[in-house]
């Protein structure tokens, strides 16, 4: 049975954690708080701080890389040759101001944001396992998204185009990646993009809002991409099918979801 390590256990990394501890495996999980993921301790992961990596690297474990950018300067070498594969969540934006991305499209390396995230991947290319690069599109989910942020006035409906994958699929990507062999670099997202304006106006009808409402005053706009991203060729190549191929379906099932108060983002994906 595989051993499992995820490096930074976040919004994706818990339910990857879960989905692998049904399944009867050898789960560990680094996160900076213990006690926030009780619940994944409580099902039999090992959840521990990065200080005590080394003495759960076990020959042949399998790693969910979902650490941002910058992560710790050692953390790869401390890995040394114990992973037999490394999986690694980095994102849409290493393809810089490109409107439309597939698994063709090329990286923009003089993008500032894409920087830092293409040397993590060329990192975790060039090490001694094998590995895989997966770039999700927005991640949302229970508790994260534009159903969150829309009634807040924190969101910014434009006519920008915006993929979003939700977080159990995304999920799925990395089970179903983590004991592949396939390797590259590829893309994630469901498959209906929209503008920031039309998901805006399907979230405030859907809370029975009166309108879309507006940005509350000082509220920061964040950097907005316009991009429309194909992850078909990755889902092809793992055999997935999105339980949520559109935010029409997954957004109402995200608001549906009960929380648990145990989830912690730690700022990892």
């Amino acid at each position: 049975m595989h051993h499992i390590l995820i490096l930074g256990c976040g919004f994706t990394g818990q339910r990857v954690a879960q989905r692998f501890l049904a399944r009867g495996c050898q789960v560990t999980v680094t996160t900076r708080t213990p006690a926030r993921l009780a619940s994944l301790a409580q099902l039999g992961a090992d959840v521990i701080t990065l200080d005590a990596l080394a003495d759960y690297l076990h020959p042949g474990v399998l790693v969910l890389h979902s650490i941002p950018t910058p992560e710790p300067a050692d953390l790869l070498d401390t890995l040394g040759t114990a992973p037999a594969r490394v999986v690694y969540l980095s994102t849409t934006s290493v393809y810089g101001t490109a409107t439309q991305v597939d698994a063709t499209t090329p990286v923009d390396p003089n993008s500032d944001r894409a920087r830092p995230r293409l040397a993590a991947e060329r990192r975790v290319a060039a090490g001694p396992w094998s590995s895989l690069i997966l770039r999700p599109a927005a991640i949302y989910g229970p508790g994260r998204g534009v159903q969150e942020s829309l009634p807040r006035g924190a969101y910014f409906a434009g006519d920008n185009y915006v993929s979003r994958v939700h977080v159990d699929d995304l999920a799925a990507h990395a089970e179903a990646a983590l004991p592949s062999d396939l390797e590259g670099a590829y893309p994630v997202a469901d498959e209906e993009p929209c503008t920031t304006r039309e998901i805006a106006e399907f979230c405030a009808r859907l809370l029975h809002l009166p309108s879309v409402p507006q940005p509350t005053p000082g509220t920061q706009a964040r950097a907005t991409s316009n991009r429309r991203v194909d992850g078909s060729a990755i889902r092809r190549a793992l055999g997935i099918t999105l339980t949520y191929p559109s935010y029409r379906t997954g957004i109402p099932a995200s608001l549906k979801t009960e929380i648990s108060p145990q989830i912690n983002t730690d700022g990892h994906r």
